[in-house]
């Protein structure tokens, strides 16, 4: 289920439209998630990952920036990354072509707030279970969210790092991985000329020594 949206400007973290279930059940500690949530979108910048998930335990955030804006979700753990993905550039989509063009310009806070309407009837959809089952074409159509970035809420917070940092170093892990498996090609290869190359020396070396013997 998807208990909170949030869309907010990167450049200065202006939220521009919001939604939050309001059941008694799933509301009783969204205040605390909120909170993360708004300091979560306080680190963004133009460095930022594009597409990312924070572990938050028994919850998830995933995100979702487009042209300078952030599209921002709370759901179950549970829930299927790639509804909460395709749910989100649902959303970016349709935001984009109603107030894309006037993104830059505010200066009020929760300028677009009407756009609940449209959140909520979105949300609905990747909700329902029969809605849901409707919604094969995600599979063929979203990125691999596999390849999407992963971390936890609560280590990005208490760091005080913008997720800029956190992608740079989850880029130099993937770089050192790349250049070991490229070490490991090159010793390998190596590894082989050398057997090669000894074999050779031997098989030469008994040639010599038999056509000595035989003269």
């Amino acid at each position: 289920m998807v208990l909170l949206t949030m869309i907010v400007r990167v450049a200065d973290s202006l939220p521009l439209a919001a939604s939050m279930q309001e059941d008694e059940q799933s509301g009783r500690d969204l205040q605390r998630y909120q909170s993360q949530a708004k300091q979560l979108c306080r680190k963004l910048n133009e460095q930022s990952p594009t597409r990312c998930t924070l572990e938050a335990g028994a919850m998830a955030f995933h995100y979702v920036i487009e042209k300078g804006v952030c599209y921002l979700a709370l759901c179950e753990a549970g829930f299927p990354k790639k509804l909460a993905f395709a749910y989100l550039e649902d959303l970016e989509g349709e935001f984009s072509e109603q107030y894309g063009a006037k993104v830059p310009s505010v200066s009020r806070p929760y300028s677009f707030i009407e756009f609940d309407t449209y959140i909520q009837k979105t949300k609905k959809s990747y909700i329902d279970s029969r809605a849901r089952r409707n919604l094969g074409h995600v599979n063929s159509e979203l990125h691999d969210v596999q390849r999407i970035m992963v971390a936890n809420i609560e280590e990005v917070l208490q760091r005080g790092e913008a997720l800029s940092a956190l992608d740079s170093k989850a880029s130099n892990l993937s770089s050192l991985s790349k250049k070991y498996r490229s070490d490991a090609k090159y010793l390998n290869t190596r590894s082989t000329y050398a057997k090669v190359a000894i074999g050779a020396v031997i098989f030469i070396t008994l040639i010599v020594y038999v056509r000595f013997w035989w003269l």
